[in-house]
C-alpha cells in the first residue's frame, strides 16, 4: 500500500550524466586495430553480462577482442588501456542537472538506478562525491541486475522500504520507463530539465526547487 513518500529515482546517463564521449569508440577501435563499426557492434553485444556484474573488466574486454578475432590473452596492456579509456568515456556529467538534483534532494527523497559496471561505478563515485549524499544509489554491476529487468526496480523498492507507487522513475529510454511502470512505479521519459521540473512539481507536493 503506497505511503505519502515521494521518491524521485533517477537514471544516470542521458539524464544527470552525459552519454559516452563522442569519438571514444573510434579511438578504442583504433587501439586494437579493428574497424569502428565492427568494434562498436562487439562492444555493445558483449556488454550485458558486464553491466549486470557477471563479468569482470578483463573478462568483458577479452570477449570483445575475441569476437573481433584479436588475441587478447597475451596482451594485458591493451585490455587495461581499453578499460581505462572506457571508464573515461563515460565520466562526464551535466553540471546543471547535478545542481538540480541536489536542490531537489533538499525537498524530497532522491535515489539513483543506473546500468553501469561495478568498476565504472567505483570511478564515478570517487569523482562525484555528491552521489554519496543521495538516499540510495543502485548500480547494476553491484546489485547484479540491469534495467529493464524487474529485479533492478525491485531492488530499489526493497532497499528503500517503500512501495512501487512511492517512486517517480526518470530515464531517457522509454523501454526502461515502461519497465518501471510495469512494476507499479510512476514514470517519466526525460527530454529536458524544465519539462522534468514541471512533472515533479505536479507529482510531488513539495515546492519547486530552484537552480542556476
Amino acid at each position: 500500500m503506497p505511503s505519502d513518500r515521494h521518491i524521485v529515482l533517477f537514471d544516470l546517463f542521458g539524464v544527470i550524466a552525459r552519454h559516452q564521449r563522442p569519438g571514444a569508440l573510434a579511438k578504442m577501435a583504433a587501439r586494437c586495430h579493428a574497424p569502428t563499426d565492427a568494434f562498436t557492434t562487439a562492444y555493445w553485444a558483449c556488454r550485458p553480462p558486464y553491466d549486470a556484474g557477471r563479468q569482470s573488466a578483463p573478462e568483458y574486454w577479452t570477449a570483445v577482442l575475441r569476437s573481433l578475432s584479436v588475441d587478447a590473452d597475451a596482451d594485458a596492456d591493451t585490455i587495461e588501456e581499453l578499460h581505462l579509456a572506457d571508464i573515461d568515456s563515460w565520466s562526464r556529467v551535466d553540471n546543471r542537472m547535478v545542481a538540480y538534483v541536489r536542490s531537489l534532494h533538499a525537498l524530497t527523497e532522491v535515489a539513483l538506478l543506473s546500468n553501469i559496471p561495478s568498476d565504472h561505478a567505483d570511478a564515478f563515485l570517487a569523482a562525484q562525491p555528491w552521489l554519496h549524499t543521495l538516499d540510495h544509489v543502485a548500480f547494476s554491476g553491484k546489485i547484479k541486475a540491469a534495467k529493464p529487468a524487474p529485479a533492478a526496480f525491485h531492488h530499489c523498492v526493497i532497499a528503500m522500504r517503500a512501495a512501487p507507487a512511492d517512486f517517480l522513475f526518470v530515464d531517457d529510454r522509454e523501454e526502461n520507463v515502461r519497465a518501471a511502470q510495469a512494476v507499479g512505479m510512476n514514470g517519466h521519459v526525460f527530454t529536458g530539465r524544465d519539462e522534468l521540473a514541471a512533472v515533479i512539481d505536479t507529482w510531488s507536493p513539495t515546492r519547486r526547487p530552484t537552480w542556476k
